[in-house]
């Protein structure tokens, strides 16, 4: 389980399509857009609760399923032990590109699916 860019990254721009390949699989894009639609639920509720505690909750439901996405699909390290803040970024930059059916596009630009752009939001935003 190895990710294959040896070099380090050392710009947003270029970590992006990176990051795409690293979740080229759609199994483990679902793994993660389900873990950061969590996490940003419980970071809502501990909000409206006020009650930090919570926030605990939202670490485990954004990195556990993204992790399971990694190790057990993408068979790849998660990018967030080598670029916690691009990565987090991108966890969301990638779920809100989903939500906006623009995902196939994103996917399509870093070489990883063909344009079909009708399915965004069905084949392969998933």
């Amino acid at each position: 389980m190895t990710n294959a860019r040896v070099q380090p990254i050392t710009s947003y721009r270029g970590f992006w399509p990176f990051y795409l390949h690293e979740h080229s699989k759609p199994a483990t894009r679902r793994w993660h857009f389900g873990g950061t639609l969590s996490a940003t639920a419980c970071v809502a509720l501990a909000i409206v609760l006020g009650n930090p505690w919570i926030l605990i909750a939202a670490v485990i439901a954004g990195y556990g399923p993204a992790w399971i996405g990694h190790f057990l699909v993408e068979k790849n390290h998660p990018a967030t032990f080598r670029y916690p803040l691009w990565s987090l970024v991108s966890d969301f930059r990638m779920t809100f590109t989903w939500l906006a059916g623009n995902l196939g596009r994103e996917l399509h630009k870093a070489g990883i699916e063909p344009p079909d752009f009708t399915a965004d939001r069905q084949r392969s935003a998933y």
